[in-house]
């Protein structure tokens, strides 16, 4: 019996069981947070619940996310089997990310582990388990592809480096495996294009001449397969109705001119790449993180600039990183005692030893570039957009994959601080090794002050999640049943319900608003006497109460957790 378990589990290292207990550590926080109903939930968030629970009754098969047709739910089939056996919840639908979540850490340490070097991959995934609310937000909360997205990533390119050096046994199976990826990647969520793109190039880096022949045929079938469901609903869907042309519109939808360049540069790289880094709390950077932001180029100019000198001496290509096969790289840390590899030019980190894999495979450095083109397209296409100034705060969402290129934005760091303890380096490299050794423990005590900052501080997200339950009981227990109310109430709403109250979003003019599924608006509309739903002091309560007034319509009127509910006599509907 212990013989059967030895051989299927292999032995850890001691980088890898610090790796795995970080690991643990970050996946059991994020447990208790969504077990008491943190993040806070959303409307978007609801959508995609919903879109879950019509799956799960057969109603309808979606695509895309209701009223947006460029943004895939697979988040939503995800949660379908937990939502058929346990019935519509917040819980039900952050489950599957939080799997998600752990698989990128594991596919991360992996792919850190074998181009770069074990106990860099350990500060890597110790990172990654730190989670304040931004970055929390992003891994637990149903609004986007981009959980599954990264996972898709890592694992495509965890395939290009195991086909460039020779280890991965069904070559073909891979490669159809890597189209797969890419597929569902591009269908999930478009922000994660710059990877893909650079994924790809890792891809033919890796297998070259063979791309010529019958594996470019098994990739395009791949990527065909993921993105299947995009495919077909883009095929049959009414002129101008396609994703390409959906986004165009949303892209155009800012309207003038854009922000200055500087604003831009100043809104996305000292407010934006620091939320999305975890070092910030949401309402905004200190002095610090800006500083971090700032220097998030010069940090990707230092890790290309590695990449593509190591590109060019082959020795040092070929010791890149160290080769991931069980060895004596238990040492303490960088430059530490013990035979562990640190880093390149040390030659117990060789990968070119690996069988099959050659000597001097340049697969290593082209991923480090890799990663290091993700992040500066993503980053640029951030800049251009106005939310970068006017909104950063709320916008640092787009830049969350950004946590991809983390291994490769931190090497350098990493390097410096390596070559300063071992020594091997002038007054020079030991200045620049302290500096790097500075930077890389601000970050760390950075992120971890913030991360207990808002584990600590989630009362009021609890209690807010608390009365957006007892509206949903109050109303559905003594009505009314179907109701107007903003975009934010109302699919949290009937998700709450599930279904058995129905809403239909105004705006603060007590217009039609942003109704994503127009049948619950319809069902509104048909109702006798429909409620109102309103937050105290708002500009549409202020319209409502005038348009009561006017029309000398009397209402019952509720005050329920933070909300106040209307129950006019007659049906008033303004926009008629």
């Amino acid at each position: 019996m212990a013989t059967g378990v030895r051989r299927w589990v292999p032995a850890l290292d001691r980088p890898a069981r610090v790796a795995l207990l970080l690991a643990v550590v970050g996946v059991g926080y994020r447990l208790v947070l969504i077990l008491h109903d943190v993040p806070g939930s959303n409307s978007d968030e609801a959508t995609f619940g919903l879109v879950a629970l019509h799956v799960t009754q057969g109603r309808s098969h979606p695509v895309f996310l209701y009223g947006q047709r460029y943004m895939g739910v697979l988040e939503s089939y995800l949660a379908v089997p937990l939502i058929a056996v346990a019935g519509p919840s917040w819980l039900a639908l952050r489950l599957p990310l939080l799997a998600l979540y752990a698989v990128f850490v594991w596919l991360t340490y992996r792919l850190t582990r074998r181009i770069c070097s074990p106990w860099f991959a350990v500060l890597v995934v110790g990172l990654l388990a730190l989670g304040p609310e931004r970055v929390v937000r992003d891994q637990l909360t149903a609004v986007g592809g981009r959980p599954e997205a990264k996972v898709a990533v890592v694992a495509m390119l965890l395939l290009a480096v195991g086909l460039a050096e020779r280890t991965v046994r069904h070559r073909r199976l891979a490669v159809a495996a890597f189209g797969v990826l890419a597929g569902v990647a591009t269908w999930s969520d478009w922000l994660i294009v710059p990877y893909l793109a650079a994924a790809g190039l890792v891809l033919v880096v890796a297998l070259r001449r063979e791309l010529l022949g019958r594996a470019a045929v098994l990739l395009l079938a791949g990527f065909a397969v993921g993105a299947a469901p995009m495919i077909y609903d883009n095929l049959t869907a009414p002129p101008g109705q396609d994703s390409l042309s959906v986004f165009r519109r949303v892209d155009a939808g800012f309207g003038g001119p854009p922000p200055p360049l500087v604003e831009r540069l100043r809104g996305g790289l000292t407010e934006g790449v620091p939320l999305a880094s975890g070092l910030c709390p949401p309402e905004g950077c200190a002095r610090w993180p800006e500083w971090f932001g700032l220097g998030y180029p010069l940090l990707l100019a230092l890790a290309a600039g590695l990449a593509l000198v190591a590109l060019r001496r082959p020795t040092l290509a070929a010791r890149y990183g160290p080769s991931d096969r069980p060895g004596p790289d238990s040492g303490p840390g960088p430059g530490g005692p013990g035979p562990g590899p640190a880093g390149p030019g040390d030659p117990a980190a060789s990968g070119g030893s690996r069988p099959g894999g050659g000597v001097g495979h340049p697969v290593r450095p082209v991923t480090h570039l890799a990663l290091v083109a993700g992040a500066a397209l993503t980053l640029l296409g951030y800049l251009r957009s106005p939310l970068a100034a006017s909104d950063p705060l709320a916008s640092a969402r787009y830049l969350s994959v950004l946590q991809l290129s983390l291994p490769a934005v931190l090497w350098p760091l990493w390097l410096a601080a390596a070559a300063a303890r071992r020594g091997t380096v002038g007054a020079a490299g030991r200045l620049g090794g302290a500096v790097a050794t500075a930077a890389l423990a601000a970050l760390t005590v950075t992120a971890l002050v913030v991360t207990g900052h808002f584990a600590t501080g989630t009362a009021g997200i609890r209690a807010e999640e608390r009365q957006a339950r007892r509206l949903a009981d109050t109303l559905r227990a003594t009505g009314p049943r179907q109701v107007y109310g903003d975009y934010w109430t109302c699919g949290r709403l009937i998700f709450n319900t599930a279904e058995q109250v129905l809403c239909g979003v105004l705006d603060d003019r007590l217009t039609p608003g942003q109704n994503r599924y127009p049948a619950y608006w319809r069902a509104v509309a048909r109702a006798e006497r429909p409620g109102y739903v309103m937050r105290p002091g708002s500009a549409a309560e202020r319209r409502l109460t005038e348009l009561l007034a006017q029309r000398n319509v009397p209402a019952t009127v509720t005050d329920v957790a933070g909300y106040r509910i209307y129950h006019p006599a007659t049906a008033v509907r303004p926009w008629r």
